[in-house]
C-alpha cells in the first residue's frame, strides 16, 4: 500500500507516523485491492484531528474523528473506516469484480463540482451586531437582522469528480466516505444527483427538473 501522511500546526512524529500505518494496513488487509492512503493530522482550537483517506480501485473510504489525543483520534478515525467497509466488503468484492466497474477511467465524469463552505458569525459577534441594530433601530423604521448584518464568507471551496453511478452506489460511497452527502452522476436518469442522508436515518435524492415548455404549460 502506497502511504503518506501530513502534519499540519505541529512538528512531525515518527510514532505517529508508524502508529497512523499499522493501523491503515490492517484495514488494507480487507480489501480485495491494495490501496492508497492519506493521513493528515493537525492541530486546531485545542483538538488533535486525524483525516484518513484510503481509495481502492474506484472506492474512497474515509474516516475524520477529533479529541484531546491524536493517537485517540487516529483509533476514531480508522474505526469509522473499518465499520464502513465492514458493512460493504461483500458489494465491494462483487462491484471489483463486475466488467462495469467503476475504476475504469472511461466510466468517470470529467465534471467539477464546486463545493463551499460559509463561515457564520460567533455568537459574541452576533450578540454585537444585534446591539448594535438595536441602537441603530430608534433612527429607523426596520432593526436589521443580526445575521444578514453579519459579513458571511466562503472559508473553504472543493472540487469534485462526479462518477457515474446507481443511486444505491452512490449510497455506498457516501456511507464509505462518512459523509452527510454525495455528488454523482445518476445512469439511471443521466442527471446530476446529490445523495444526503436525512434527520431520520433515510436517504433522500435531489436531482435538477427541467420545466416543461411554456407551451406545454399554457397548452397552446
Amino acid at each position: 500500500m502506497q502511504f503518506n501522511i501530513t502534519f499540519r500546526q505541529f512538528g512531525a512524529s515518527d510514532s505517529l507516523k508508524e502508529y497512523a500505518r499499522e493501523k491503515v494496513e490492517r484495514v488494507n488487509k480487507l480489501l480485495d485491492r491494495a490501496g492508497e492512503a492519506h493521513v493528515v493530522l493537525y492541530l486546531e482550537r485545542h483538538l488533535h484531528h486525524a483525516d484518513i483517506t484510503i481509495q481502492s480501485g474506484a472506492w474512497v473510504l474515509r474516516g475524520r474523528a477529533e479529541s484531546d489525543d491524536m493517537y485517540a483520534s487516529i483509533d476514531l478515525a480508522m474505526d469509522k473506516i473499518e465499520r464502513q467497509l465492514r458493512r460493504y466488503r461483500d458489494k465491494l468484492k462483487t462491484h471489483h469484480g463486475r466488467e462495469r466497474v467503476h475504476h475504469r477511467q472511461d466510466l468517470v465524469n470529467s465534471l467539477k463540482v464546486r463545493h463551499a463552505v460559509f463561515e457564520v458569525p460567533d455568537v459574541e459577534e452576533l450578540a454585537l451586531i444585534a446591539a448594535q441594530s438595536t441602537v441603530e433601530s430608534s433612527t429607523t423604521t426596520k432593526a436589521a437582522d443580526p445575521v444578514d448584518a453579519a459579513a458571511t464568507r466562503v472559508v473553504r471551496a472543493t472540487q469534485l469528480t462526479v462518477k457515474q453511478l446507481s443511486v444505491d452506489e452512490a449510497v455506498m460511497q457516501m456511507n464509505l466516505m462518512n459523509n452527510d452527502f454525495y455528488v454523482f452522476h445518476n445512469v439511471e436518469s443521466d442527471a446530476l444527483g446529490i445523495i444526503y442522508r436525512r434527520k431520520d436515518g433515510q436517504y433522500g435524492l435531489i436531482e435538477p427538473h427541467e420545466p416543461p415548455a411554456l407551451a406545454v404549460a399554457t397548452g397552446t
